[in-house]
């Protein structure tokens, strides 16, 4: 009888064990945690659009600045421009409690304010208001090779003699180009044109330097505030001196030109060239010349020569030279 009672015993002892292995697999299983699931936004993709953005907003620049110049004079749209880019830059920095630059950061902005936030936008529009769209991207689309050279004196490189090739095969083309649409001469808005591409390259190459310290919208948003003060007393000034007749047309160029491109399309573009890489993103901005061009006949009903979307794949090709050179 003992036997027996202790068979039964030791049965259901191991009957209960049974019972709780059985239960702890269960509750392993169904604790166990599941593996993550991969990200919804590959991060390239991401860098990428970020990139084409960029490009889109700057393609719109001349097209908003045309537009700008229907209720505006030049100097009132481009103080006005700068002051309310750098108020939306002012919020960003705000919120995003960034701390002030360093003090040996400061002449680099001196130089990207006075090169992007001022001498680009202030040199392109004075040629707008003699020189169509199309002309002026053809010319502006030389500033990656402009760029390019900047920043190899700038930082002492040697780039071999390919790039250097490509890079005077772009000039000569832009300034082929500009001869042939002037009749021969070199005209003022040609002028203002040549000095943007100075101004602008110096200021992206300082910009380039100071986005390895920084991130790159803080770059240009400090830019943007370095210069507030003078834009808010040029536009007190400008207003006060040169007539407003606001249109449609007017108040969207000047909204575009200070949202849009300086602050929008920069802020998007250093995103994107974070995440991919500046080669990769410089491929991309290839593109913005010939969209230019679309613009200019979509928005403003301009008449393309022959000669312009000719002579802007002809830079695009020496600008894609000097990319492969460099790499």
């Amino acid at each position: 009888m003992r036997a027996n009672n202790s068979a039964t015993t030791s049965s259901t002892i191991a009957v209960t064990v049974t019972a709780e292995s059985a239960t702890a697999v269960a509750s392993a299983t169904t604790t166990a945690p599941t593996p993550a699931a991969p990200s919804a936004v590959d991060p390239l993709r991401r860098g990428t659009l970020l990139a084409v953005l960029g490009v889109l907003s700057f393609s719109l620049t001349f097209p908003s600045t045309v537009w700008g110049l229907e209720s505006f004079g030049p100097w009132s749209l481009v103080t006005g421009r700068s002051t309310l880019a750098a108020l939306i830059a002012g919020v960003f920095l705000l919120v995003g409690r960034v701390p002030l630059p360093e003090r040996r950061h400061w002449a680099g902005l001196a130089v990207v304010a006075g090169g992007v936030v001022i001498g680009f936008p202030l040199l392109t529009t004075l040629a707008l208001q003699t020189s169509t769209t199309s002309h002026a991207a053809v010319v502006v689309g030389l500033l990656p090779l402009t760029t390019a050279t900047f920043a190899a004196l700038r930082t002492g490189r040697r780039p071999s003699r390919t790039f250097w090739g490509a890079a005077v095969s772009g000039a000569v083309v832009v300034i082929a180009f500009t001869l042939q649409q002037s009749g021969g001469a070199v005209s003022r808005g040609d002028l203002y044109l040549f000095g943007a591409l100075l101004v602008c390259a110096a200021g992206y190459t300082e910009g380039g330097r100071l986005a390895r310290l920084m991130p790159g919208w803080q770059v240009i948003g400090w830019a943007l505030i370095l210069c507030l003060p003078l834009m808010v007393a040029g536009s007190a000034v400008a207003l006060a001196v040169e007539p407003v007749h606001l249109t449609a047309h007017g108040v969207i160029g000047l909204v575009w030109v200070a949202a849009g491109s300086t602050f929008f399309g920069l802020y998007v573009w250093y995103r994107g060239m974070a995440s991919i890489g500046i080669p990769k993103a410089s491929q991309l901005q290839l593109a913005q010349p010939l969209l230019t061009l679309f613009w200019s006949v979509f928005l403003l009903g301009e008449t393309l020569p022959l000669a312009a979307p000719l002579a802007a794949v002809a830079v695009l090709v020496c600008i894609a030279v000097t990319q492969r050179a460099k790499s």
